[in-house]
This record gives structure tokens, sequence and C-alpha cells, in this order.
């Protein structure tokens, strides 16, 4: 019997003894003529990967969430060890919360922090950064002439007379709206972190640090001190500590979709089968990645899910197939050899389109989404396994129950009488879109949204839309420690620097200098920068202090001798050792998509007009530079991922069909649901970021699955002979009713995420729950409307 004939007609009650075990493809005498020797390999297998799934960790790296091959990224990589601190670092206001900073006991918990931070393993330490830091320093023109020193003195003893010496130094430090607030009420501890521990040569485990850090907080904070930190380092931490309330919410959605399927079945042993194969599958994916060399970060750490429900949908049609065979009263052993050779090969084209769908993600130059893309390409491939030949094997032996599949042979012969009056009328109903009025109604519809998609989601944004952490909720500790920080400094957290390039030792010329002066006063001009500096700004400043004061010498001096003298007393920060490079840093109001797309392209278009073959402007570097990098990458890498995804699901579905019609009326609803899906991302003002760019890639990925189960069996009943409206209305009571119970319970498990800690989990959940509801309906309704005007019954041919 050929698997085309299995797949179009029911099959009679088959015994055992009438069946011929040598009957099928080569594949399924395999497995299935040694049953027992691939249950005992899959259980060999779980435990092994199981045991190498407790290696598994969850960490991230700050190399591994930027673009490293950008032409920005490349600059500053190639100017890193000289911008030490300038990419990632902590941020840590210590706030006094009665009077001012100018107080012993406050001053003195700043230094036994600064000292507790110091020690901390990971951190940069000749690059640390407090009031207590022999590098922050004052200058000043006395009646000696110039002088200088530390902000603290050497002499300081928390005297009365010492506290006033503090405050005039900070007022001529420069520090004030950087390390000091405008207030006076609290300082910052600048922390910049290694990449690596330097002692061990081991990656930071953020979680421990973030968690070091809160101890930090609790010790030091009391009634009279506040404490508020921000960074990089920081957001992982407490994402990574989030994710133990995320576990909760997976099991939620993993209890909704397992009492869904039994509320659908009424049997207790497949329900459970369905949901152990596809954890299974879980377990394999978590054995394997520590096996191949790679971690769990909090991006992809949706992927396991994802997984899940791919194999709850995949093993809901196999499993549904089993019991209708067991009910017209096929022997259990036969009804899962039958439904293997009607599914396996559809669901196996699923689960690669679905793989080559995410594979297609390694296109992105971001570390982060192409371990993503790894991570969710094994684990669509170990579900060809545990879902398309261990659950048939499995539910060979165990069969469902009896009053299960009667229940279900029951309400198959009644809907399948086919008569006006026992048709069931939500099926019915569906089967009205095979009709030219309802088709057409059908298609306009479609056509109408796929018109508000386009033109709601052409308003979509690229990178985050929203002030601190997009990650975190805004009322989040790290979102309310951010907004500290912004309202308090004018050094915000939010750092772009432009490096300027010269050659050796003329970083501090009168012509360099008065370029990078006029680059700032561009800058200065946007409404999102909240201030600058650079080696231009404090000539200035240096200038008029050597002039009694003068604000008429404001300007950058012509003598070099002067700038000079000026250069030999700045910070570090503004320019290199072998003084040919400058630093200007740009300080933001926030890091939205438009704020740094102005700054950028303002310094490209200065660039352009000023550069020269001894003086060269270069983006970017600090945290914001480096997400302005991130968010061009994410922009070309949004419409070629969608092009290259719907390019894998078109070739894939023709091999499948061979036939451009069905293929057009299978991709159709999809990318309706697409261009819908980046329009809600509009309406709920989610960006298109390194956390949400992956989520269409998936909706794809699983929405593919239900319009290849309803049109393979379309086709199948088609070249029988039967038109549309019959062969539709078989597909819906084969396979229509699972993907309706699938793509239902998917969208009410992920929906509960709705509620999570997590912003951007809350953010994905409500994605993937819209798309894996409109790509059910786009197979039951759009998929046979189109079907109405372009598949022809004789024209139609299966592989």
């Amino acid at each position: 019997m050929s698997a085309a004939h299995i797949l179009s007609a029911p099959a009679a009650a088959v015994s055992l003894q009438g069946f011929d075990p040598r009957s099928g493809s080569w594949l399924e005498r395999l497995l299935f003529n040694n049953r027992a020797v691939v249950l005992a390999l899959c259980v060999l297998v779980t435990a092994i990967l199981g045991y190498k799934a407790l290696g598994l960790t969850l960490n991230a790296a700050f190399e591994k969430m930027i673009p490293t091959s950008h032409p920005y990224i490349v600059n500053y990589l190639d100017n890193r060890s000289q911008l030490a601190g300038m990419g990632n670092s902590l941020r840590i206001a210590v706030e006094a919360r009665e009077g001012d900073i100018f107080d012993a006991e406050y001053l003195d918990t700043v230094r036994k922090l600064s000292e507790e931070l110091f020690l901390m393993p990971g951190v940069d330490r000749p690059f640390m950064k407090s009031l207590w830091a022999p590098a922050v320093r004052w200058t000043g023109v006395t009646e000696e002439g110039l002088d200088g020193g530390p902000v603290i003195p050497d002499d300081y003893d928390g005297s009365l007379e010492s506290l006033e010496q503090v405050r005039v130094n900070i007022e001529r430090s420069g520090e004030i709206g950087q390390l000091v607030a405008g207030n006076y009420q609290s300082s910052v501890i600048l922390v910049p972190l290694q990449e690596r521990i330097a002692e061990t040569g081991e990656r930071i485990d953020y979680h421990a640090l973030s968690q070091r850090l809160e101890e930090l907080r609790s010790k030091y904070e009391s009634d009279r001190i506040s404490i508020y930190i921000t960074g990089f380092a920081k957001v992982v931490g407490d994402l990574i500590e989030g994710l133990r309330q995320v576990m909760v919410f997976f099991a939620a959605a993993i209890a909704i979709a397992t009492s869904v399927l039994f509320w659908y079945t009424r049997c207790l042993r497949s329900t459970l089968l369905v949901m152990l194969c596809s954890l299974t599958a879980v377990i394999w994916l978590f054995g394997l990645l520590p096996t191949l060399g790679y971690e769990l970060d909090p991006y992809s750490i949706l992927v396991p899910f994802v997984v899940f429900a791919i194999g709850m949908s995949h093993g809901a049609q196999k499993m549904n197939g089993i019991m209708q065979d067991i009910g017209r009263g096929t022997h259990k052993l036969v009804a899962a050899r039958y439904t293997f050779r009607r599914l396996f090969l559809t669901g196996m084209i699923a689960l690669i389109t679905d793989a080559i769908g995410f594979a297609v993600l390694m296109v992105i130059d971001i570390p982060v989404i192409q371990d993503l893309a790894v991570t969710a390409s094994l684990g669509v491939a170990v579900l060809i396994f545990t879902n398309l030949i261990v659950l048939p094997i499995v539910l060979s032996y165990t069969g469902v129950s009896a009053s299960a599949a009667q229940r279900s042979h029951e309400a198959e012969r009644l809907e399948a009488s086919d008569t006006e009056h026992t048709r069931h009328p939500f099926w019915a109903f569906l089967d009205l879109f095979t009709q030219k009025k309802w088709a057409t109604i059908g298609v306009l519809a479609g056509v109408g949204m796929g018109v508000v998609g386009l033109l709601g989601g052409a308003q979509l944004k690229i990178g985050d839309t929203d002030p601190g952490a997009p990650e975190l909720r805004p009322d989040s500790r790290y979102n309310m420690d951010n907004a500290f920080m912004g309202a308090n400094y004018a050094a915000s957290s939010d750092v772009f620097i432009v490096m300027v390039k010269t050659p050796q030792y003329s970083c501090g010329q009168y012509d360099t200098l008065m370029a990078v002066d006029a680059l700032e006063r561009e800058l200065q001009q946007l409404p999102g920068v909240e201030g600058t500096s650079s080696l231009a700004g404090l000539a200035k400043v240096a200038n008029a202090g050597m002039n009694e004061g003068s604000l008429k010498w404001f300007e950058i001096p012509r003598s070099q001798d002067m700038l000079n003298a000026i250069i030999t007393r700045a910070p570090r920060e503004m320019f290199n050792q072998n003084c040919d490079l400058l630093t200007v840093y740009a300080y933001l109001k926030d890091h939205k998509a438009d704020t740094l797309a102005s700054v950028v392209s303002t310094v490209e278009a200065f660039a352009a007009q000023y550069g020269s073959d001894n003086i060269r402007f270069l983006n970017a570097a600090g945290n914001a530079g480096i997400e302005a990098a991130t968010n061009i990458v994410v922009e070309e890498a949004n419409t070629q991922m969608l092009i290259l995804v719907y390019c894998a699901v078109i070739v894939l579905a023709f091999i499948t069909f061979r036939s451009w019609r069905a293929v057009v009326c299978a991709v159709l609803p999809l990318m309706v649901t697409s261009v819908l899906c980046q329009a809600l991302m509009v309406w709920l003002n989610i960006g298109v970021k390194v956390a949400t760019l992956p989520v269409i890639a998936l909706g794809v990925g699983i929405g593919v699955d239900y319009a290849l189960y309803v049109m393979t069996v379309v086709l199948a009943r088609m070249k029988e002979g039967m038109n549309l409206s019959e062969a539709y209305y078989r597909a819906l009571l084969f396979t229509g009713k699972v993907v309706v119970m699938t793509g239902i319970t998917l969208g009410l498990a992920v929906a509960t995420w709705a509620w999570s800690p997590i912003k951007f989990q809350a953010d994905m959940g409500i994605l993937l729950a819209f798309m894996f509801v409109w790509n059910m309906l786009g197979a039951l309704i759009l998929l046979p409307a189109l079907g109405h005007f372009l598949l022809r019954p004789k024209k139609v041919v299966v592989v």
C-alpha cells in the first residue's frame, strides 16, 4: 500500500496477523521491526545527555552582544586597549539622603565601598574612578601658578577644614555632572570590567557579580545612604536572576498545553507520552549544548519552550492519527505504522523547514543571535527523532485508551457522514471559505490586513524605544536606578564616544583641537545630547583659568607651548600615550533608536566634510556607540532575515507540494501574519533589537507546520478527484482539529508570559501568542480561500 494512499483514505481495520511487516519504506521497516533496539538507544542517549545537561551554564558575554565585524565595532576593537573602561562598565552612585556629600561619614562609606569594588575579580583596576581614586584630580591657577592634586588630598582627616578643601577641589576638578551630582547629594564610582578575569582567564560570571553587588548594596545602604547601580553587567545579572521566575511561567505553559491536549484526547497515557517526548527533546538539547561548547544566555532561554511547543504540535498530530486508526479497530502496532507512513514525510519537511528557518539567523553578525540559531536548529533537529520516530514506536507498545479511541472513531464517523445535518458547525463554517463568496471575503480581508500591516510596520523602530534597560520592567530596581542617574548627572550612563585619529604626537595641535571643538558644537545642538567633553573643551577652560579666570580667554589657545602645558595635566582618558588618538564624549539623555541615529548621522556628516588624511573621525565606542552599531546591523538583518526565511520556506514547500499554486496558498498567510506582527510591535511600542529580532523567524517556523499539515491532506484528497470543499473538510477532520487545538493551546500558554517580571519575555510571549493564533487562522481560513482561486484537482502532483 503506498504512502499516498494511506494518507488519502482512512485505514480499514487491520489485525496484526493480517498486516505484512515487510510493507512500507525501508526506514519504516528498520525502525518498527527493531522497536526495542530503537527505544533502548533512546533511553541510553537520554541518560547520557541528561547527565551532560547538568553541566549547562547560564551566562552572557559582552562581546557576544555586539556585531564584531561592523566597521564601528572594528574601530572600537582596534583601539580598545587605549579606551579601557569605555565599553563594559558599572556606574554605582552613592547618595546622601540627608545633607550633602561633604560629610565625613559619607566619604568614609564611599572609601570602603570603593575598596571592596576594587578587589572584586574582573575589575579593570587601573581605570576605576571615584572621589578616592588618585587619578581623579583637580587643576587650578593659584598665586604660585598652576597647581593640582587628587580631589581628596593626602592629608584629609575628616575635619571641617578638610571637608571644605574637598568641596573646593571638586569644584575645580570638572567632575560636577560627571562623578559628582550637580546638587552635591551623590557621587559615582565608575567600575570598568574586563572581558575575562585576568588572574584566571575565565569569563566573568555576571550572575555571581550581580549577587555580590546586591550584597554590597545591602551592606552599605542605611537610613542615610542609598546606592544605585547601572551597567550591562547588572542588566544581565538581573535578567539571570529573573529567569528563576521565568521557569515558573515555562512550567505553567507546559501544564496548560498538557491539560488542553488531555481535554481533547481524554487519554492520559497518550497525553503524557506526547508531553514526555517533547520534554525529552529539550533534555537532549540541554545535553548537546555543553557537549558542543555552547551555553544558554538570557536571550536564548526561550528557545527550549519553542522546541517543546513544536514537539507538542507534531506529537499531537501523530497521536491523533494513531487514535483514529485504533478507533477503527486497527491493531496499535499497525496504527502506529500507518500514521508513520502518513505523516513522517510531512512532519520531517516541516521540521527541516523550521531548522533551516532558524539557521538563517546565522547570517546576522551578532554572536548571541547566532548562538540562538544554533540552539533552535539543534532543538528542532532532535525533534525528528523524539517526536517523529520515538513517539509512534512508544505508542505502538502502549496504544491509547479504548474509551478515547472509541470516542474519536464515533466523532469521526458522524462528521465524515458529510450531510448538512451531521457536519460539525465549526468545521462547516471553515469549509465555507472554499466557496467563491466566502473565499472572496477571506482574500479581500487578507489583502486588507496585509496593507494595514505594511502601513503600520513602516513605523517600526530599530533599537530601544524606552529609556533604561528595555529587557526589564519600567518599575524594576535597575530602571529606577537608571532614572536616578539620568536625573542627577549630565554625564549619563549612555555614553557615545567618537575616536579622532591623528598622526603620532599630533593630537594636541591647534588645528586638530579646533576640528574637535567644531564637532562638539554640532553634537551639542542635538536634543538627545545632554553634554560633551573632550581635550578641546578642557583646553578652553584651562586657557581661561591661566588668564585669571577671564571668560574673554575661553577659547583654544593658538600657542603650541600653552597647549602642551595643558595636555600634560589633562586626564589620560581624553587622549592616548602616543598622542594619536583623541576621544570626544557625548553624554546622551537615553539610548532610544532616534537619539542614537541622530548622533551617528551627525558624526558621519561631519567626518565626510572635515575628515582628511591627517584627522579622521571614527564611530563609535562607549555603550551608546556600540548599541548604535548594533541597531544598524539589526536594521539590515531584519529585512535580510525575513527574505531568507521565506526563501527557505518557499523552496521546501515546493519540494513537498511540487505545485507553485499550493506554495502560494501555504506561504501568503504566513506573510500576512508577519507584517501584522510588525504592526503589533509598533502599537505596543516594541522596537526591533537583539531580544526581539528572532521572534518573527520563530513564529514563521512554527506557523509553517500548520500549513503543511493541512495542505498535504488537501492535495492528497484532491488527487483522488475530490473537489476543494470535500478535500478541505477531510483535512479538517484529520489534521485540522489538531491544528486548531495546538494553535489555541500554544497561544494561551505563551500569553501567560505577559505577566513575567522580565519585559522582553513578556514582549516575546505577546508576539508569539499572536503569531501562533494568526498563523493557525491563516492556515484554516486564508489557505482554503486562496485555494478556491488557485488549486485545480487534476493539476496537482503530490510527492
